[in-house]
């Protein structure tokens, strides 16, 4: 029985515009309202988002469920106090796969995608227009989406397979030989390149006996539409879910975000490039957790969430952090969400070849960055918020204990990545 790898590489760098400086100073004061008989323009110079129109668009309500339904299960085998995952790299690894699994092994694996009822074909034309359409969404942030086919040199893998991910996916398709000493550098290096040298190392040694490798790599930069000024960053503690305290650097500003709040906690959506992708915080209530959080939302609850944001004038201190997670996703997680005959013997992808193969391992490796600063700065204009001098009409909303976030295009409401944060690094 032959092998079969499945790399879902995900970078996601998160970065916003400021000016440097290396001062501590409070949160801004609003801006006081304009005298009587005045105007002021608050016009943002930006390129208008033109929205996104999938033509099965109601398959994102599935891709959301598989979003809270794959972090559920993440967060059941993780003892790690961060947990970050990219729930697009890892289906469309998987759906590049789908292009070679037949009978009951599809069967599990679009179960576990929550794609049932969907055909192969549907699927393919799916993920082609929203990684077309997510790759253009925003001039003002960068987002790659690369995919990669390695194969045993001299193996025989079948034509139909390789052109449906090469048309669908635009997948690299390559021979390698995989005895030589130059493969593991050749396949890192092109998910170093994919990542722009943030992930540099996704296999540690390619194994000979292994018949194909199949990655996706997810790389996203944005600039905050609202940048956070390092002046106004200060120390402050940041509580961990275990009770312990530690210092963060805590980013503040004063402005009008997108916000909501339930019988769980609070949500506020911050703003990249055009504003055609966010991400939104999610912040447990006193009394609550980020676990309550994850264990309640589902797709149906997000959609009510988002639809019950509006505008609201909100004083922000949200820590920087950072987090690097790894993941087997053989390990029990995906089995959880239902597809467990993929990684046994009994496996049927002979769409792909003769031979009988199995998938061994899926590994999952991410980053985020979340900061001040951001390299598309310069194209960023940000005119200050018109509001009353009275701080006390602002609305405090401090992340200062564990939370999540997640990063979505807005048109389509697609989730790009989801994490919890748990402890500060």
């Amino acid at each position: 029985m032959k092998k079969l790898f499945l790399y879902a590489g995900l970078l996601a760098l998160l970065v916003a515009a400021g000016c440097k400086s290396d001062g501590n100073e409070p949160i801004p004061e609003p801006k006081p309202k304009p005298t009587p008989g005045t105007t002021v323009d608050t016009t943002r110079h930006i390129t208008p988002v033109v929205p996104v129109e999938l033509k099965k668009a109601e398959k994102v309500a599935r891709d959301n469920a598989f979003t809270f339904d794959l972090l559920r299960a993440v967060r059941k085998h993780s003892t790690d106090a961060n947990v970050f995952i990219s729930p697009l790299s890892v289906s469309m690894a998987l759906n590049m796969t789908l292009n070679g699994a037949v009978g009951t092994t599809a069967d599990e694996m679009r179960t576990a995608l929550r794609e049932s009822g969907y055909s192969t074909a549907d699927i393919n034309a799916y993920s082609r227009e929203l990684r077309e359409a997510l790759l253009r969404a925003d001039p003002k942030t960068t987002i790659g989406i690369a995919n990669s086919i390695w194969y045993r040199q001299g193996a025989t893998v079948k034509a139909p397979f390789l052109e449906a991910n090469r048309t669908y996916y635009d997948a690299e398709v390559q021979a390698l030989d995989f005895s030589s000493p130059s493969a593991t550098a050749t396949i890192n290096g092109w998910c170093a390149r994919k990542t722009n040298n943030k992930i540099k190392e996704i296999v540690k040694q390619v194994d000979p006996a292994t018949f194909m490798y199949l990655i996706n790599a997810v790389y996203f930069k944005g600039a905050w539409h609202y940048p956070f000024k390092k002046t106004f960053t200060t120390e402050a503690d940041f509580h961990r879910a275990d009770g312990s305290t530690q210092h963060a650097q805590m980013m503040r500003q004063a402005y009008s975000f997108n916000y909501a709040k339930d019988e769980l906690g609070q949500y506020l959506e911050m703003n990249f490039g055009n504003d055609a992708f966010s991400m939104i915080v999610m912040l447990p209530d006193e009394g609550r957790t980020t676990r309550d959080m994850i264990t309640a939302m589902n797709s149906n609850r997000w959609e009510a969430t988002i639809k019950r944001m509006s505008p609201k004038a909100i004083a922000l201190i949200l820590p920087r952090f950072k987090a690097e997670c790894d993941y087997q996703l053989q390990e029990g997680i995906l089995p959880d969400l239902g597809m467990r005959l993929p990684f046994s013997n009994a496996a049927n992808f002979s769409g792909i070849t003769n031979a009988p193969l199995f998938i061994s391992t899926i590994i999952h490796k991410t980053f985020i960055d979340v900061n001040e600063y951001g390299a598309e700065a310069a194209a960023v204009t940000i005119n200050d918020m018109v509001g009353s001098s009275d701080p006390h009409q602002y609305k405090e909303f401090t992340v200062d204990r564990p939370f999540l976030f997640a990063i979505r295009e807005k048109s389509t409401g697609v989730i790009l990545f989801i994490g919890e944060i748990g402890e500060i690094q």
